[in-house]
């Protein structure tokens, strides 16, 4: 056996040892290159790799290779199908990811996805352990109509900011509920849920089935069609489903370029890499980008576009891709932004900021609070929405609909609308 680590270089050199006359690896005197499986320059999973041998030593009884050229035979992206993103939410232990691997393996048996199995989804040795999702993950398929990005994402309440991260990159979602028993009801009470949400949930197509039995029969049989097994089935009832209630979002290409990061990874000897949804606008190979947010502003080159370990020549909005940056490392770039200031810790009624009012600001006391539901109210949290009746200290020119800032310190601490001047 060898054990072999490649750079990520177009043409590499590496140092193979501990080879002998059983070694798989290419005769020297053949011109033919082996294929071996290796990591992607931008992700861990596998890519396709060629050992081909250019000096070889023999020594008596044994043949040695001391070094091979590498050179990686990574895919090109193809637009050849509409890109829309999806994902799976809801609670945990519902069957989220177990959905996730059953998509990828029914899609693969009509051979328009690479199967993902449960534990390469949830890969982390926490998760694998927990038996739950932690970090959103993102697998791709296709069906007969479209090119799907699916984001699987965590459901238990510990991990809702990653379960948001997720959500944030998708064009549509898949409701994953489980129930034992009463599934009519359950799709009842679903409904109404969605519609007290101001979703239509009387049109929303609902399908029943086990994920679980139909991962099993895939995983049994990977090469189930259509019409071969009741469970399997519904996989492809729920993607029938999803291609013709989902619309195609209507992209913004020609806007300035845009991504929200969502990851970052740094690769030894090139570079860092971001990795996100395009938001708006194109970005390609050698464009010029700045990294806006937690520090100051810095502009860098993009060396490199790849979207699911095939390589792009220009990432458009709805993408979710790896951009490799140039001279930038790791610390310079994370996911989110800077906050905004403002207060962290609640306020009470007596409090006494700055109103701002156009070009005029007057200090005014807080009265009286009241909740969204015109409940009277002791405090205001950081991030709450309320009613308040104020006292300004002097008059000032105002009217109804006006709005205003509220600060305090130097720092903006809120915003609101006038509803009605008392007196």
């Amino acid at each position: 056996m060898a054990s072999v680590a490649a750079t990520t270089s177009a043409a590499a050199v590496v140092k193979l040892a501990h080879l002998s006359t059983t070694s798989s690896l290419p005769n020297p005197t053949s011109s033919k290159p082996t294929k071996i499986i290796l990591s992607s320059s931008f992700t861990p999973s596998s890519t396709t790799l060629f050992l081909r041998p250019t000096t070889t030593t023999t020594t008596t009884g044994q043949r040695s290779f001391r070094r091979f050229s590498v050179r990686a035979a990574r895919g090109k992206f193809e637009r050849k199908k509409p890109h829309v993103n999806i994902g799976t939410i809801g609670h945990v232990d519902h069957g989220k990811t177990t959905l996730t691997a059953a998509l990828t393996m029914a899609l693969a048996s009509l051979g328009n996805s690479a199967p993902k199995k449960y534990d390469e989804i949830d890969a982390a040795p926490e998760e694998r352990a927990r038996g739950i999702t932690i970090n959103t993950a993102t697998v791709e398929y296709e069906t007969e109509n479209r090119h799907y990005a699916h984001v699987d994402c965590p459901g238990h309440a510990d991990y809702v900011k990653n379960m948001i991260t997720g959500a944030a990159q998708m064009d549509g979602a898949i409701l994953v509920v489980d129930d034992e028993e009463l599934l009519q009801l359950v799709e009842l009470e679903v409904r109404e849920l969605l519609s007290s949400y101001e979703f239509p949930g009387d049109d929303i197509p609902i399908v029943s089935g086990s994920a679980l039995l139909a991962l099993e029969a895939l995983m049994a049989n990977p090469g189930i069609k259509r019409g071969e097994n009741e469970w399997v089935d519904k996989i492809y009832q729920l993607m029938d489903e999803v291609d013709n209630y989902i619309p195609i979002p209507q992209r913004q290409t020609d806007l300035p370029f845009l991504m929200a990061i969502e990851d970052v990874f740094s690769i030894t000897g090139r570079g860092t890499v971001a990795t996100g949804r395009v938001e708006r606008g194109t970005i390609k190979v050698g464009d010029t980008v700045d990294i806006v947010g937690l520090r100051d502003t810095k502009s860098t080159t993009v060396t490199g576009v790849e979207m699911f370990q095939k390589t792009l020549d220009e990432a458009m909005a709805g993408d979710n891709v790896g951009l490799l940056l140039r001279g930038v490392q790791k610390d310079d770039i994370q996911r989110g932004m800077k906050e905004e200031g403002g207060r962290h810790s609640p306020f009470f009624a007596g409090y006494r900021p700055q109103f701002y009012m156009r070009t005029t600001d007057v200090t005014g006391k807080v009265n009286t609070i009241m909740n969204d539901k015109d409940e009277e109210s002791k405090m205001v949290m950081p991030g709450d929405r309320v009613k308040m009746e104020v006292e300004l200290i002097t008059p000032i020119a105002c009217e109804q609909g006006m709005r205003f800032a509220i600060r305090e310190g130097g720092k903006t601490v809120g915003a609101g609308v006038i509803q009605s001047i008392i007196e």
